[in-house]
């Protein structure tokens, strides 16, 4: 009888794990890594900031009773401090904020602001700067709790500005890490050459294209977090000769095709010819004949719409509302630059 009820009670959480994850519609096959700042380049208020070099410690992403051994902040009601902090590398990710106990138990509100560069970091969104929250968050407010851990924003940044907003406040911070998400895939294709600059080109490229192969391919990790169709060609072929196969192109080709059911174009019509050479391109590489007769029956379909924009001289007759677009025009002819970028 003892052994039936053991049975059962390891059977319970084994049926109660294929319940739980039967209802998952998507899993994340990235991973995340906490990074410690480097340096802090900067401070705003420096007598009202004490113990900045222990955020300068590995952490591990737990609260604590101690509290000690942390960067404590105290505003007045003219005086407000802040950190300019430098994480070493660009990334795609958010911050992990780890508080301790300051005297007030009420939540504590702070600016959060990121950056690629010092300067972007630093500054305000305007209109004149070209600064903006457009796809993702990089300037935002925020309350932090009382001895917890708070993880926040998604964009792509290196540098991270925090500003204590309340009046007369304390903020005390145990940790701040940066979460750099990504795939962790190997390196497969390689560059040398007697350049060292040239090398550092190349590898700033390669892992340029790395951080944007997220649960799709985008065309940055800042802005356009999309699927750019237009741009795609480029990252794949890095992605051909530095990654290898990864499910991320096919993943992100199926993604335009099905969101822009024909007659639609993929937004404009040259890009819709991207997605052909792209399909080309991939099956050349990678030879997965399987995956490309998937696309037989939309691709044949296309095409036959293109050939109703053609002419009997052989010209495209695409319509002007139909978007041809072609970057960096070489023409001043109006005729043609009206449809370049």
């Amino acid at each position: 009888m003892l052994y039936k009820k053991c049975q059962i009670i390891v059977l319970i959480p084994i049926f109660l794990f294929h319940v739980v994850t039967s209802f998952a519609q998507q899993r994340d096959s990235r991973v995340r890594e906490y990074l410690s700042p480097i340096r802090i380049v900067w401070q705003q208020e420096s007598q009202l900031i004490q113990g900045a070099e222990y955020l300068l410690r590995s952490g591990h992403g737990q609260a604590n009773l101690v509290n000690n051994e942390l960067c404590k902040l105290s505003s007045t009601g003219q005086q407000h401090p802040a950190i300019l902090f430098d994480f070493g590398k660009e990334l795609q990710g958010g911050l992990q904020i780890v508080t301790g106990m300051p005297a007030s138990h009420a939540p504590v509100t702070i600016r959060v602001r990121l950056g690629e560069s010092v300067s972007e970091a630093m500054c305000d969104i305007d209109e004149v700067n070209g600064a903006t929250n457009d796809h993702a968050m990089r300037d935002f407010v925020i309350s932090v709790p009382w001895l917890g851990v708070l993880e926040v924003g998604n964009s792509g940044f290196r540098f991270a500005r925090i500003d204590l907003l309340d009046d007369s406040a304390e903020l005390h911070l145990k940790e701040i890490r940066a979460i750099s998400i990504f795939q962790d895939i190997p390196y497969k294709g390689s560059f040398r050459c007697n350049d060292e600059r040239l090398n550092q080109i190349w590898q700033t490229g390669a892992y340029t294209v790395h951080l944007n192969m997220q649960d799709y391919i985008w065309d940055g990790i800042k802005r356009d977090r999309l699927v750019w169709i237009r741009d795609l060609h480029p990252e794949v072929m890095t992605v051909n000769t530095v990654f290898g196969y990864n499910e991320v192109i096919p993943k992100s080709l199926d993604l335009i095709r099905d969101s822009t059911p024909l007659p639609q174009w993929m937004t404009m019509c040259t890009y819709s010819l991207w997605w052909i050479l792209i399909q080309r391109d991939w099956y050349l590489y990678q030879g997965n004949l399987d995956y490309l007769k998937e696309q037989k029956g939309h691709l044949c379909d296309l095409l036959q719409l293109i050939m109703t924009r053609i002419g009997e001289d052989g010209l495209e007759k695409f319509n002007d509302n139909e978007g041809r677009f072609l970057d960096w025009p070489s023409c001043e002819n109006p005729l043609y630059t009206k449809s370049f970028h």
